[in-house]
């Protein structure tokens, strides 16, 4: 995976779909992904190439700052997507 390199930086954006069995909803997550071992002129730059690429994506429902693969797993992900979407009332039925 290109992101297992702990010395790189990156953002993603990615689209994904919410919901129960009675509706489904498309949300956005906003990934910042940043290596353990990123210089400190890479990580002092951070910040406002953040704040630029956030100028650029306004609507997302979820941002995520990691330098850990395991929270850009997909059930993490949307796990996270779930808890920021607020009450979540399916039954797990349709009829």
């Amino acid at each position: 995976m290109w992101l297992s390199a702990d010395d790189e930086r990156a953002f993603g954006f990615v689209r994904m779909t919410t919901g129960d069995e009675m509706s489904k909803r498309v949300k956005f997550v906003l990934v910042t992904w940043m290596g353990g071992n990123v210089s400190a002129m890479k990580r002092a730059k951070m910040s406002t190439d953040k704040a630029q690429v956030k100028s650029l994506i306004q609507n997302f429902a979820v941002e995520i700052q990691t330098s850990d693969l395991d929270e850009l797993e997909y059930d993490y992900v949307l796990q996270e997507l779930r808890k920021a979407g607020g009450a979540n009332y399916g039954t797990g039925n349709r009829d």
